[in-house]
């Protein structure tokens, strides 16, 4: 039982902000794997700082638990929903929960845009190398598909 969720950060101490949400996400699910942190630019609104992205996997099946988490998670660092795809301190989406696949609005699974960017699919591939998205396929096939999206490993996991 594995919940995959993406942690990004593009206001303030980004680094901070990940740490920080690493630490409430476990306080909800035991935190199995972590990533290395990687940065890339933003996407949708494209002036803004770049973003430090993580990917974790919680010890979790239940969809709901991954989701309070996250929403903990961002509330802990002051996250405001203001613009879509503005900057935030702390963003975490539940991209996978063991496979399911969900329609529901409040939570989509697997995330409706995952399998299209490697901010997300880069830093999964690296701490689960048979990973595979439901319905789009592994991850190293989707990853090899966004190989020009710029996106740098900038450091191990935070710490």
């Amino acid at each position: 039982m594995v919940a995959v969720l993406s942690l990004g950060s593009n206001l303030g101490d980004r680094l901070a902000h990940l740490r920080r949400g690493l630490e409430v996400l476990a306080q909800h699910c035991a935190v199995v794997r972590v990533s290395g942190v990687y940065e890339t630019a933003a996407v949708g609104l494209t002036d803004q700082p770049s973003f430090y992205n993580v990917i974790a996997l919680l010890g979790t099946g239940d969809a709901e638990a991954a989701f309070v988490a996250a929403q903990a998670a961002e509330a802990s660092q002051g996250r405001l929903r203001s613009r879509r795809w503005g900057p935030r301190s702390l963003d975490v989406d539940v991209i996978d929960v063991d496979g399911r696949t969900s329609t529901d609005p409040r939570l989509t699974l697997p995330h409706p845009r995952a399998h299209e960017r490697a901010f997300v699919l880069l830093p999964w591939l690296e701490i689960d190398p048979v990973a595979a998205l439901p319905d789009r396929g592994p991850v190293r096939r989707l990853a090899a598909a966004v190989a020009g999206q710029q996106v740098e490993r900038i450091a191990g996991p935070p710490r």
